[in-house]
């Protein structure tokens, strides 16, 4: 039977009452934010706990907050996104942390809790720099073991840091620094007059 808003909120509010800083109500969700240091206990929770039961991690992302709101944020820079469901209560359930220190962002892994985090956070962690303390296999996915940095972080170079290119001589993959002139794109608009009007 699925489970009204009211009534995952008071459940969550009961249980997790004074371990979650802040929570918001919209498009038929709960996001609900949790300190990085209390993550793994409230994640456990929400799955161990009778009254809620999400047995499944649908998602988990990182996301980097830097000019967020056009440069007037005023958080931490670095945030992950769980999405949790429970296939008892037929409800989702977003949960939020911010990492404590925007120079290294780290948070405690979910893996025991949930396995199919693993590849979720070794994708976070790739592309964000995020670390999952606990993580079994912490390790890049997407980009190749020498790549340097972190391609989804807002101040990484929209050409990249380097190139490679199959080199005939040498008959192997060489890299070398980056050709492309960094320019400025300013997307061109043209709008006709009526643009937009509905007859």
């Amino acid at each position: 039977m699925r489970l009204t808003l009211n009534d995952l909120s008071e459940r969550l509010e009961r249980l997790l009452g004074d371990k979650v800083t802040r929570w918001i109500e919209r498009l038929d969700e709960i996001t609900m934010e949790v300190p990085a240091q209390e993550i793994h206990a409230v994640m456990r929770a929400l799955r161990e706990h009778h009254d809620l039961g999400f047995e499944q991690l649908i998602d988990l992302c990182g996301v980097d907050y830097r000019d967020y709101g056009d440069g007037v944020w005023g958080g931490h820079r670095f945030a992950v996104v769980y999405h949790l469901l429970s296939l008892h209560h037929n409800v989702r359930l977003r949960v939020r942390a911010f990492c404590a220190d925007d120079d290294f962002p780290i948070l405690a892994s979910v893996c025991d809790i949930w396995p199919s985090a693993n590849w979720y956070e070794r994708e976070a962690f790739d592309l964000f720099g995020i670390v999952f303390e606990g993580h079994p296999d912490l390790r890049r996915i997407l980009t190749d073991y020498g790549f340097v940095g972190h391609p989804f972080r807002k101040d990484f170079p929209l050409s990249g840091q380097v190139e490679m290119r199959y080199d005939p001589e040498q008959r192997r993959v060489i890299y070398q620094p980056v050709s492309i002139e960094p320019r400025e794109v300013t997307p061109r608009i043209v709008r006709d007059d009526a643009y937009g009007d509905v007859e």
